[in-house]
């Protein structure tokens, strides 16, 4: 398993931890399927009312879709599959909160998690990031995410900047992406504390507001991701030349602004 999932029936808060550290969190196929069948467990288990979400080791929350993994695609150009479009909880019909602690790098397919957590809270060592261009790829169903939590001039340079630039977790909360930022390895900590008053209260209030605050974003997320197969379709290099890309990619250390 490559998720770690633990629950204090006490507080009514779950801790779900990315546990794949030696790989940055990094999220396999079957660390994908893995999600999937968790969040729709926790639908499920009136014993947790709130949820925190983080990943292992300090390093990363998650540097997003695994390299090493193979996705088979079909040959239509009309379809593409995307192994991470069902990963997170508001995919999965959870309406219970979710809360992100963010250490370390959050980049990429992170932002499929991120985007459906009701807010993140985050220490100084995060940094967000999204790679795609950098290596030939089309930043698409993940920059939709980021565009309704983000305004869109710091979006549109964190997707076209890719590798060069990092945001710190300090500008993080400047453009409204992190509401808290906290001393490193208190983020977790801060994130339950969070989790905890909110499991507190009436559970039927805190979900019908989830439903109702994921309602007024749904409409331009479903227009922005029918859009999505198609541009990375038409955008995307070759396998092959974006493998190429990674390998050559430079060794300097990015800008963090």
């Amino acid at each position: 398993m490559s998720l770690r999932l633990d629950t204090d029936k006490d507080t009514g808060v779950a801790v779900l931890t990315l546990d794949r550290a030696e790989r940055l969190n990094a999220i396999d196929l079957a660390t994908a399927t893995e999600l999937v069948s968790v969040w729709r467990a926790l639908r499920f288990d009136d014993a947790v009312r709130a949820v925190v979400l983080t990943g292992a080791g300090g390093r990363a929350f998650s540097t997003g879709l695994d390299r090493d993994a193979v996705v088979p695609q079909p040959s239509s150009p009309y379809s593409q599959d995307d192994p991470l479009i069902a990963i997170g909880p508001k995919s999965n019909d959870l309406w219970k909160p979710v809360i992100a602690a963010v250490a370390g790098m959050a980049c990429g397919g992170a932002f499929y998690l991120l985007g459906e957590c009701d807010f993140v809270i985050a220490d100084e060592t995060a940094a967000f990031f999204d790679p795609h261009t950098s290596y030939g790829m089309v930043s698409a169903y993940e920059s939709v995410l980021m565009a309704q939590r983000m305004p869109y001039g710091e979006v549109a340079r964190m997707v076209l900047m890719g590798n060069a630039e990092r945001v710190s977790a300090r500008r993080a909360y400047e453009v409204g992406l992190v509401s808290e930022v906290t001393a490193p390895g208190r983020a977790l900590p801060a994130a339950v504390r969070c989790a905890s008053v909110i499991a507190g209260y009436p559970t039927e209030g805190v979900q019908g507001s989830v439903r109702a605050l994921w309602a007024a974003k749904e409409a331009a997320r479903e227009r922005g991701w029918a859009a999505a197969p198609h541009l990375i379709t038409l955008g995307n290099l070759p396998g092959e030349r974006q493998a190429e890309l990674f390998a050559d990619r430079p060794r300097t250390t990015p800008r963090t602004r």
